[in-house]
């Protein structure tokens, strides 16, 4: 199991965006539910934006284009349902303050997901704060998140080339009976002999338990470990840093863009 002591110490980082007019602030959120872990996500090619809200009771995904929402809820275990996991009150509270923030975050986009990369990036330089450019003045809105630090990991040190991707499923031909079906977020370690190529040979695979935040590895069977230069135990003890840095460890871009829309839905505890 990995060591969790060898983690960089979080940081207090502070961003300054031009938010604009907030009407979600305005609404209120059912206090009965607790505080909502917020996430958003925007496709370019279709110009959707989704937002993610979600309690320890369920969750309520929505969805726009600009020109109308559509939403639909997730029960206690994480399953589609389309009965809201809360009472009717709640309920009817609860999605029209998500709707106007999903309003207020498309207005926003693509630009803000610019400039949250951008102060996620000085942070990785290791500034403490960022401020964004603006052509003329205008009210700004300071966001202030604790950023976790990443796990320190080894770089590759076997042969070849390596590169992790989401998987729906085990290769064909890989599983057996030792797999474990029941698997959140599996990705594959994809491997190449030649430096020079896209790896394209699945090696490993990571995934989380439901409910857990530890990784599960395996490595394939049929793999020529001698070929990939390093053994299989140590592969897997590096694939599962690399799991928890990108898919367990909130990133600086992630937990940034979670305080940027808890500004605008008026819960950062700043109004």
């Amino acid at each position: 199991m990995t060591d969790m002591s060898l983690r960089l110490p979080t940081t207090r980082f502070r961003a300054v965006f031009a938010l604009g007019p907030r009407p979600a602030a305005a609404l209120p959120v059912p206090t009965t539910l607790g505080k909502p872990n917020l996430y958003g996500e925007f496709d370019d090619e279709t110009g959707q934006s989704t937002l993610y809200v979600g309690f320890g009771t369920g969750q309520i995904h929505l969805e726009s284009d600009g020109t109308g929402i559509a939403f639909h809820y997730h029960d206690v275990s994480g399953d589609d349902t389309d009965v809201s996991p809360w009472n009717t009150a709640d309920t009817r509270a609860l999605v029209a303050w998500s709707s106007q923030l999903l309003t207020d975050f498309h207005r926003l986009l693509p630009a803000v997901l610019d400039d949250v990369d951008d102060a996620a990036a000085w942070h990785d330089a290791g500034f403490d704060l960022w401020v964004c450019e603006i052509e003329e003045p205008t009210k700004l809105d300071l966001i202030e998140v604790d950023i976790e630090g990443e796990l320190l990991t080894l770089p590759w040190l076997g042969a070849g080339h390596v590169e992790h991707d989401h998987v729906e499923e085990s290769p064909r031909g890989a599983r057996d009976d030792s797999a474990d079906d029941d698997r959140e977020h599996p990705i594959a370690l994809l491997w190449t002999a030649d430096p020079g190529t896209e790896p394209d040979r699945a090696i490993a695979e990571a995934w989380l338990r439901p409910g857990t935040e530890q990784p599960v590895t395996r490595a394939l069977p049929g793999v020529d470990w001698e070929a990939v230069g390093w053994p299989a135990e140590e592969v897997l003890s590096w694939l599962e840093g690399i799991y928890l840095n990108h898919h367990v460890l909130p990133d600086p871009a992630g937990t940034i863009l979670t305080g940027v829309l808890e500004r605008l839905g008026g819960i950062d505890g700043t109004d």
